[in-house]
């Protein structure tokens, strides 16, 4: 991640992107679901992005800090949210920064696709997490549905294959359930639970041409927790072993 300039991905990051319905719904549901699971204290979360989880944390925690490399999504992200200029966001690469504070709660929401090494962050990050403390994960899947039904039409032949959208968005890699279970463990976490984030069913574009209620879109949300081998995304809780 260090290696590239953030900031050209900037433009991925804003509502103009053809995968905001995917963004706005996964975002706002995953910060809902930690919120819900959120232990007492602090909070520290890697990347501003498109700032739905910033919003939300903030309604919910006077203790927050975000860690972001990016200037330009840090400009994009106060220009866009005038009424939040009281999150404290520090410009830094997550691979760089060090404190001796530590956190009750750190959230990496879509993070380790990104990263260089996410078993390096995944352990840099476990020193800063206190004894009770919880960590989320929030990453691709590539085996969502719409992408296992693409693989079976023959239209996706490769699982792991990142499209041009991950390319765009500075994506390195996608995750199974199975191989973040097991980074993470690797790193000397325990993981308390696994669950899915959007049954999603069709492509975007199908989505949005069927012109779906919002109630079905909530219903895909709440549905995907059960099934996170089939949802777009996966959030992770762990401890520290």
């Amino acid at each position: 991640m260090k290696e590239n300039n953030l900031d050209t991905h900037v433009s991925a990051y804003n509502k103009s992107f053809k995968y905001e319905l995917d963004n706005k719904l996964m975002l706002n549901w995953y910060a809902k679901r930690v919120i819900s699971k959120l232990g007492k204290g602090n909070l520290l979360e890697l990347g501003v992005g498109h700032g739905y989880s910033s919003r939300k944390f903030s309604e919910v925690l006077g203790d927050y800090t975000i860690l972001e490399g990016s200037p330009a999504v840090i400009e994009q992200f106060y220009n866009s949210n005038t009424d939040l200029n009281h999150v404290k966001i520090i410009e830094t690469y997550f691979e760089d920064f060090h404190t001796d504070d530590k956190f009750d709660n750190i959230v990496m929401g879509f993070v380790l696709e990104h990263v260089n090494n996410p078993k390096d962050i995944l352990e840099k990050y476990k020193n800063m997490l206190s004894k009770t403390g919880r960590l989320f994960v929030s990453v691709p899947n590539a085996t969502s549905l719409h992408r296992q039904l693409a693989n079976i039409a023959g239209i996706l032949p490769d699982m792991l294959r990142l499209s041009d959208a991950d390319i765009e968005l500075g994506h390195l890699r996608y995750f199974t359930p199975e191989s973040l279970k097991s980074l993470v463990e690797s790193c000397g976490y325990e993981v308390l639970s696994i669950e899915g984030l959007f049954l999603k069913p069709f492509t975007t574009s199908q989505l949005l041409s069927l012109e779906l209620d919002d109630a079905i879109f909530e219903a895909l949300m709440e549905k995907g927790i059960e099934y996170p081998e089939l949802s777009t995304g996966l959030l992770l809780e762990a401890k520290i072993r």
